[in-house]
C-alpha cells in the first residue's frame, strides 16, 4: 500500500472485532512508535500497551464512558515525558516538544495499523488522573492519548476535508 493511500484510508474506528492481533503486528506497532522523529532525538515519550479487559474497561470509564475503547483487543496509552524534554529545551520542551513527540509516534502507529487492516481512534478526552492511577504512571509522565487498536467492525465513509486549509505564500 502506498503511504498516500494509507493516509487516505485511515479512519477513526469505534467498533472492533474481538480478534487477537498477531504478535508480529504488535512488534511492528512498537517499532512504528519508537522510530518516529523526536525533538533533539530525546524520545521524550512512553507508551503503555494494555491487553487486560478489566484495565481497558477502566480506561473507557476514564474516557467519560467511551465504551468502544474497551472493545478493542489492544489499547495504547501515549505519555509525554516532561522531565526529559525539559532537560534540553526547558519549558518549551516540557510543554510542546514532548506532546509533538507522542503525536508523531501515534500517527506512525495509526498508519501502520491501517496498513495491517487494523482500526484505531485517537481519544484525547479523558481524566488524566484516573488514567495515571489505573496504569500506575509515574509523575513525570503525562497521558495525552488513548489509542484503541483492533480489527474494525465498521466501515465509516471518508469525512469531508477543508480544501483551503493550506496557504501558499510566494
Amino acid at each position: 500500500m502506498s503511504i498516500n493511500k494509507t493516509i487516505k484510508d485511515r479512519r477513526s474506528i469505534r467498533k472492533y472485532k474481538p480478534d487477537t492481533i498477531p504478535k508480529n503486528i504488535i512488534k511492528d506497532l512498537k517499532e512504528a512508535l519508537i522510530w518516529a522523529p523526536s525533538a533533539g532525538n530525546l524520545q521524550s515519550r512512553k507508551f503503555y500497551f494494555v491487553y487486560n479487559k478489566e484495565t481497558r474497561e477502566k480506561l473507557a470509564q476514564a474516557a467519560y464512558g467511551q465504551t468502544f475503547i474497551a472493545e478493542a483487543p489492544l489499547v495504547i496509552v501515549g505519555c509525554t515525558d516532561s522531565e526529559t524534554a525539559a532537560s534540553e529545551y526547558g519549558q518549551r520542551g516540557s510543554q510542546l516538544y514532548t506532546i509533538c513527540d507522542v503525536s508523531l509516534s501515534i500517527q506512525n502507529a495509526m498508519l501502520l495499523a491501517t496498513e495491517h487492516k487494523l482500526g484505531t481512534c485517537w481519544v484525547g478526552s479523558f481524566d488524566e488522573g484516573v488514567v495515571g492511577q489505573t496504569l500506575s504512571i509515574p509523575k513525570n509522565l503525562r497521558p495525552i492519548v488513548i489509542l484503541p487498536v483492533g480489527y474494525p467492525d465498521e466501515e465509516p465513509s471518508p469525512p469531508e476535508r477543508i480544501e483551503d486549509a493550506t496557504v501558499d505564500i510566494v
